[in-house]
């Protein structure tokens, strides 16, 4: 079958201004897309990844808080021919609706309508940048046109007591017509289908450009509006009965296997990173890194490849369900349960569990660590614990979440 999306033109809008406070102190000084995520990703490179899989060859990236890494991943990474007039393109806020900077994500697309008009598509694709799935949209759109409804929004089946974390969409019986859009709520109707789950909104939008345009305009110029669009756009749609849900078990990735056919994760909390990072390490995956008929693509940086070396006594190390990324060396040390991004340097003796480590971070001779998030250019210096004494690693002005995480910010010296 042909995909009904070829006929169309179709846009792709990549949300990604957001602050990610949530994720401190990983955004302390980047945007919440740009955060590393798997050793040699950013997390905006899976919702890019998707679109580029998709067939969408003309996307830019609304960014505005703190977007200097994002906008330069962005400009090195995602270089597109110009010969057909494809584009990935960053676009920071600018102003350009008044003297203000994007207020809720629905004004970062009423701000950024000169993009619209310049490409006049037909259908306009709107995803989050932080969010860590695989999704073909190309089925989504083709859904989408079928229904002959102006919005669609993705569905992903949830546990019925996690209902009070997202916001829920309820279907018109025998339709795929979205009858009510609640947001958390706290006495949720399961599915016909699965009384035990769900569908919550994943973040994912397909429009009719002209309709997406229509609905922004009136959002900018409403009263009592967080400009938003899950809070505000898609309940509109659904006041006048013009939005449908597209379920996301019904999207097939090529190369997927039933154990990560549907996986999705919203990463926004130091707990929801850490255990993402969990789902990719197992023997077999959650998340699967390695399917090549859907590749998440990034920045292919120049680096040797990875060594695992004898200490200076000769003792070997040990790494075991582990990622391990280019320019890491491990010198007679033990990873267990680790992924480790690029140049990470581990040395004798030390014993790094549970925990994940960003670029250039070097852990010292007979250092330990255990459940911890350690950003770039820290360093861990010879016999210090991170992980290990959670009131020590308080007193030390790391951050220590409820789950017993303890987070490392960006260039510390631990000691």
């Amino acid at each position: 079958m042909v995909s009904l999306m070829v006929r169309r033109k179709v846009f792709g809008i990549v949300l990604a201004g957001g602050e990610g406070k949530r994720l401190m102190p990983l955004t302390e000084d980047r945007a919440k897309p740009a955060v590393p995520f798997g050793g040699d990703y950013r997390l905006i490179d899976f919702a890019i990844s998707n679109l580029i899989n998709s067939g969408l060859r003309q996307i830019v990236v609304l960014t505005q808080y703190k977007s200097h890494s994002l906008d330069r991943h962005i400009s090195q990474t995602w270089r597109m021919s110009s010969l057909l007039g494809t584009y990935v393109t960053s676009v920071p806020a600018q102003q350009r609706r008044g003297k203000h900077w994007f207020m809720g994500s629905a004004d970062a697309i009423y701000q950024s309508l000169n993009l619209v008009n310049d490409e006049k598509p037909d259908i306009i694709v709107v995803v989050g940048a932080d969010h860590v799935y695989r999704m073909d949209f190309s089925q989504m759109i083709d859904a989408h046109v079928e229904s002959g409804l102006p919005c669609t929004v993705a569905g992903i089946r949830q546990p019925i007591a996690l209902a009070n974390q997202f916001g829920v969409i309820e279907q018109e019986p025998g339709s795929v017509r979205i009858a009510r859009f609640l947001e958390k709520p706290r006495d949720p109707v399961g599915l016909a289908d699965s009384p035990g789950e769900v569908l919550a909104s994943m973040g994912n939008y397909v429009f009719d450009a002209e309709a997406l345009v229509e609905a922004v305009s009136r959002d900018a110029d409403r009263e009592g509006t967080a400009h938003d669009m899950g809070g505000d756009i898609v309940p509109d749609f659904v006041s006048r009965g013009e939005a449908g849900v597209y379920d996301f078990i019904r999207n097939v990735v090529p190369g997927s296997t039933d154990r990560d056919r549907s996986y999705w994760r919203d990463v926004g909390t130091i707990e929801s990173f850490f255990d993402a990072h969990q789902d990719l390490i197992a023997p077999l995956p959650i998340f699967n890194l390695y399917n090549r008929e859907w590749p998440i693509h990034s920045q292919q940086v120049n680096q040797p490849p990875a060594k695992f070396i004898r200490d200076a006594k000769g003792n070997a190390g040990l790494v075991t369900d582990s990622i391990v990324s280019l320019g890491v060396v491990i010198s007679g040390a033990t990873v267990t349960r680790t992924v480790l991004g690029p140049s990470v340097v581990v040395d004798s003796g030390a014993v790094v569990e549970d925990a994940v480590i960003f670029e250039r971070a070097a852990v010292g001779a007979g250092a330990t660590v255990r459940r911890a998030i350690i950003d770039k250019d820290v360093r861990i210096e010879p016999g210090a614990q991170i992980g290990v004494d959670h009131v020590a690693d308080r007193s030390r002005g790391f951050t220590v979440t409820d789950a017993g995480i303890t987070v490392v910010g960006k260039g510390e010296v631990v000691r």
